[in-house]
């Protein structure tokens, strides 16, 4: 304990007695900028009698000359208890069905994303020694001597697409997210989707990223009648593409050891075809995503052995 603190204690026991030492609430005895009372009785009241958002109850407060924003708005919602649809219902009801994003056919839906991951220098970087190793410092000086000659060790970009029918994936590790990177792998993907009897594209998913707001990007998907964005900072919304680069790096990525990125890129290949052909998807039936499609299949699968 600080001599500060101590001296702190100290007066209040010398002014208070026992009484003094209590544990004291750090709230400010004011606030002046706190939503008036006023405001929140209403926003209490919007909530509960038109089941508004926040956002609804934002833009009528708004429009009636109260300065307030959607966040603050929200907050209050959460201390009232009363953020949640089930929270204002007497037995605890959601009163809302979860939606799912659910594809039709295969080519309804296909799913794009970009993964960051790290690049593995030659001989392997400190998961293959160990931090603070001696392996370990020599690929950090191999490292640092490589950025003073211009070449970055920097990322791998794994650029995946899915079909979200079939869950057929297709996954190329590439140096950069640029649009003209993400142009030409959407390319390959979209005679790989072809190869197997995914001939029609109807809608293509992908998130905000600088690749995919590119107008080159959206002229370039010519066969795809709509090229839908999600919502920002809702990964959900391209959910099938996200559970399919989780699982890409439970069982690959960080399941073992590499040596060199050639090695684990080489690896992302060959798994790949195992995620299609040989790997059970319990979208599929417990059955490889290649098994939902009736052309193109072009490696034994499981069943066939």
């Amino acid at each position: 304990m600080s001599r500060q603190c101590l001296s702190k204690w100290k007066n209040r026991y010398d002014a208070l007695g026992e009484v003094g030492l209590l544990d004291r609430s750090s709230a400010p005895h004011a606030s002046p900028t706190q939503t008036e009372g006023e405001v929140v009785a209403r926003i209490e009241a919007l909530r509960r009698e038109k089941k508004w958002s926040a956002r609804l109850i934002t833009a009528e407060l708004n429009g009636d000359g109260v300065d307030i924003s959607a966040a603050t708005v929200g907050r209050w919602l959460a201390r009232l208890g009363i953020n949640r649809r089930r929270f204002l219902d007497p037995d605890g009801d959601n009163n809302r069905a979860p939606g799912k994003i659910t594809a039709r056919y295969p080519g309804h839906m296909i799913h794009v994303d970009v993964k960051k991951v790290g690049r593995i220098p030659d001989g392997g970087g400190w998961r293959a020694h160990g931090r603070g190793s001696d392996g370990d410092r020599a690929a950090a000086r191999a490292k640092t001597a490589a950025a003073k000659t211009g070449q970055k060790a920097g990322y791998v970009y794994l650029h995946s697409a899915i079909d979200g029918f079939s869950r057929l994936a297709y996954t190329e590790p590439l140096a950069n997210e640029t649009a003209k990177t993400a142009i030409a792998f959407f390319a390959r993907a979209r005679a790989f989707f072809r190869a197997h009897g995914i001939g029609r594209i109807t809608r293509v998913i992908t998130d905000n990223g600088s690749c995919y707001r590119a107008g080159a990007f959206t002229r370039s998907l010519f066969d795809a009648s709509r090229h839908q964005r999600t919502r920002p900072f809702t990964p959900k919304h391209n959910g099938k593409v996200e559970r399919y680069q989780r699982i890409l790096a439970e069982e690959l990525l960080y399941a073992r050891t590499w040596t060199s990125e050639a090695q684990r890129a080489q690896a992302i290949a060959v798994w790949t075809v195992h995620y299609n052909y040989h790997r059970p998807h319990t979208a599929a039936g417990n059955r490889p995503p290649a098994s939902r499609l009736h052309a193109g299949v072009t490696n034994v699968m499981t069943s066939n052995t």
